[in-house]
């Protein structure tokens, strides 16, 4: 990191000779800033890395289905907030944008699949016309979103 100047003693009691002293190089490194700048760095991952997730927050409905498996690209995520907007990924689109958009997207990806996130109080109509959308514009496989621990419908759930 850095190395300092250590002042050599001189050896006799009234002989000082002016401005000759010769400064030894330390050669001692000297590690404790470097420890304390990983120190600071490692606080700060720790505290942005769960931060960078991305998403527009939604009430996904609940139900009792499984995860998806991952994939290897990052995976398409269209999205339908409360208000009736549509995002793809974090970007709001136009409803009458969406499939150009999405026609221009899937040009540049190898997968087909698309994961649609729709706010429990979207009515069932409206994502039904985004699904028909998705398909038009070249997406078969689309995948629903929601949150785990619903009912069941099976008498045992919640």
């Amino acid at each position: 990191m850095g190395a300092g100047v250590m002042q050599r003693k001189s050896g006799g009691k009234g002989r000082r000779s002016r401005g000759r002293s010769r400064a030894a190089a330390m050669s001692e490194i000297n590690v404790t800033p470097f420890v304390d700048v990983m120190l600071v760095l490692l606080i700060i991952f720790m505290v942005a890395a769960p931060l960078l997730t991305v998403g527009v927050p939604v009430e996904l409905p609940k139900t009792a289905a499984e995860a998806l498996p991952s994939e290897q690209e990052e995976p398409l995520t269209i999205t339908l907030t409360a208000d009736g907007g549509i995002q793809i990924q974090t970007t709001e689109t136009a409803p009458n944008e969406l499939i150009a958009k999405l026609r221009a997207v899937s040009a540049e990806r190898d997968s087909d699949k698309i994961f649609l996130r729709a706010d429990g109080a979207i009515p069932y109509e409206r994502v039904m016309q985004v699904m028909g959308a998705l398909n038009a514009a070249g997406f078969s496989n689309i995948g629903l979103v929601t949150d785990t621990g619903g009912p069941t419908l099976d008498g045992q759930g919640n």
